[in-house]
């Protein structure tokens, strides 16, 4: 006669019937990560902006507003924060311009392959440094030596000069080469890199405000 006293662990039926469960929950969980994500990832609207609502990656019109990073000491990282209004290159843009120039500042970045040697949000090079919040490096801000060294009187203006001409202006014992920006991609680029500085990235790059303190006592930039 059979032994009809089988674990259940080896029982075929037990772990058939798991496996189904299993793939199951895994599923449902998929579907509602893959929802929240881009729920998370969807970019912000002006009227967002307006009205002080904290998206994780803001409208295109971000541009127009003053960008800074802040610690929050409830979630242990620092966090973009968007201020009062701020021209941008002496104006400020529509949705509809700033949602054309972001646009030809990311296909610029793509066709220069900026990620072979730099890093965006994470990805990317390590060569040189890491751009995802270039925008707020105090290097570039009144009294840094990137924006005196161009002779330039805002954060964009000077980046763009360097973007033009960075063999005019040596930061590194790795120069960036001349990649023959032109004027109007080097403003996109700086938009890109203005709106990709304002995304909440959970503290990535970590410790940038350490770096940035390093700075301001006369240590390295907060590359």
């Amino acid at each position: 006669m059979a032994n009809k006293n089988v674990s259940v662990w080896s029982s075929i039926s037990f772990w058939r019937r798991s496996a189904a469960w299993v793939t199951g929950f895994a599923s449902i969980l998929l579907v509602w990560l893959t929802f929240d994500s881009i729920g998370q990832i969807a970019m912000g609207s002006e009227a967002d902006l307006q009205n002080g609502v904290t998206k994780r990656v803001p409208a295109a019109t971000v541009i127009n507003y003053k960008i800074g990073y802040t610690m929050d000491a409830k979630r242990g990282h620092e966090v973009p924060t968007i201020g009062e209004k701020q021209p941008f290159f002496g104006k400020e843009w529509s949705e509809k311009e700033a949602a054309d120039l972001l646009h030809l500042g990311k296909l610029t970045s793509q066709a220069k392959n900026c990620m072979n040697c730099h890093t965006l949000l994470g990805n990317g090079g390590y060569f040189a440094p890491d751009l995802t919040k270039a925008w707020i490096d105090p290097a570039w801000q009144d009294g840094g030596p990137l924006q005196g060294m161009t002779g330039k009187n805002t954060v964009e203006e000077a980046m763009a000069e360097f973007l033009q001409h960075p063999s005019q202006y040596p930061t590194h014992a790795r120069m960036m080469p001349s990649l023959g920006i032109t004027a109007d991609e080097a403003k996109g680029l700086v938009a890109f890199l203005k709106h990709m500085s304002s995304i909440d990235t959970n503290g990535f790059p970590r410790n940038f405000s350490k770096t940035v303190d390093q700075f301001k006592i006369g240590g390295s930039n907060a590359h």
